[in-house]
């Protein structure tokens, strides 16, 4: 038995997903333990955990003792248990050092056959979780949760398409989009504020934090648009130079802020050095500060062709596989551009989002098509396929449907 990883972004349900998991477990009769590290200590924990043997201040994160304790109470109660004990680490990137502690515990509970299962959670991507040094590779079975579909929602909270697209996909926001001012507060103080604060700036080294909210904003604001570095530290202040940029850029990506999609080229050496496409990894992210309201944001015809296209480029980062063996990107060439290109080996997608009432000219799709003649084109919204019907199926799924017969 390995170790199970929920990992993914802030307030996407992960831990509404594993504690409805630890129910069916109970139920079977198999016992189990949640213990969060963000609340050591709660009143009333979901699932059974054992009292604290050291002292906790509440509101203050354990360190590795608390770990390494609760750890060795969680192996007794395994020992004693006919059907071994399933622990639940919540929000485990609090704990300093914790990867290199549960490497220590793991590997001895395999040499002694202990009955421990163990489920570690994180808002975080793996490699951000476990740093550079240490990977526990072999050691866990990654189970990774994305921004909520369009499907999700709808059957959740029952949110229409034009919902979806401008108040996104985080079921936790869902409840308040009746309320603006509440739906805001929630999307800045529950996942944006965090994401900065206690995932990346506390799992990885940020020279100049300011910055990093900073070109959270800014970032956010230009998505679905190609915006070069050099305008980016153009509107920042103390903006240091490019390379910082996009590595800040790669850390709001991994986690599941915006991203910066590089350039398609047939000449990979001129990829990094392209300007990046920038893309929302979930609409709430750029609509949190846009100054109108979704009663209206159809009459601002340009941005809601940006929030349409960010829809579309959003729902294919978060149904990328994670091996990497599709590629998202977008392409531009003087004056011709296609939304986005998905790529494998040699099979290419050219995406062009419509969203008004015409369709409109392709000629970013002819031109890319030219340049790459085995190419497939692929039109989402007005004059092809209807969003809803794009937004039902991943990422693979239209690579492979437009190569369906080669």
């Amino acid at each position: 038995m390995r170790l199970v990883a929920v990992t993914g972004p802030r307030q996407t349900g992960k831990t509404t997903l594993v504690l409805q998991a630890l129910s069916d477990l109970e139920n079977d009769g198999v016992p189990c333990w949640y213990l969060p590290a963000d609340d050591p200590t709660p009143d009333e924990p979901p699932f059974g955990a054992p009292p604290a043997i050291h002292v906790l201040i509440p509101g203050q994160v354990p360190g590795p003792e608390w770990l390494v304790s609760s750890w060795e109470r969680a192996r007794i109660a395994a020992e004693r248990s006919a059907r071994g004990i399933v622990m639940v680490l919540d929000e485990i990137q609090r704990i300093p050092n914790w990867s290199g502690v549960v490497k220590g515990l793991w590997d001895r509970d395999r040499r002694t056959g202990c009955p421990l299962r163990v489920v570690i959670l994180g808002s975080a991507p793996w490699a951000m979780l476990t740093g550079i040094h240490e990977s526990l590779a072999g050691r866990f079975d990654p189970f990774p949760v994305a921004h909520w579909s369009l499907d999700e929602m709808q059957r959740a909270f029952g949110v229409t398409l034009d919902e979806y697209i401008f108040f996104g996909g985080y079921p936790g926001a869902a409840v308040h989009i009746r309320n603006p001012r509440r739906w805001r507060g929630y999307i800045r103080q529950a996942v944006m504020a965090p994401v900065v604060e206690r995932d990346i700036l506390s799992l990885t080294r940020v020279q100049k934090p300011s910055l990093m909210r900073a070109l959270l904003d800014l970032a956010s604001e230009y998505s679905g648009q190609v915006v070069s570095y050099r305008k980016l530290q153009g509107q920042l202040d103390d903006a240091g130079n490019t390379t910082t940029l996009a590595h800040y850029l790669d850390l709001l990506a991994d986690a599941g802020l915006v991203t910066g999609l590089e350039k398609h080229s047939a000449k990979p050496h001129l990829v990094r050095r392209s300007s990046p496409k920038l893309n929302v990894s979930n609409t709430a992210v750029m609509t949190v500060k846009y100054p109108g309201s979704f009663k209206h944001v159809k009459y601002d015809g340009t941005f809601w062709g940006r929030l349409c296209e960010s829809t579309v480029g959003a729902h294919l980062l978060n149904t990328l596989s994670p091996d990497g063996i599709v590629r998202l990107q977008y392409w531009r060439d003087a004056t011709c551009e296609v939304d986005f290109v998905l790529s494998s080996g040699r099979r290419l997608v050219a995406i062009e989002v419509k969203s008004g009432r015409r369709q409109g000219r392709l000629a970013g799709l002819a031109a890319f098509q030219g340049r790459f003649p085995t190419a497939k084109r692929l039109v989402v919204g007005t004059g092809g396929v209807p969003l809803n019907e794009f937004l039902s199926e991943d990422a693979e799924y239209w690579l492979e449907e437009a190569h369906r017969g080669d």
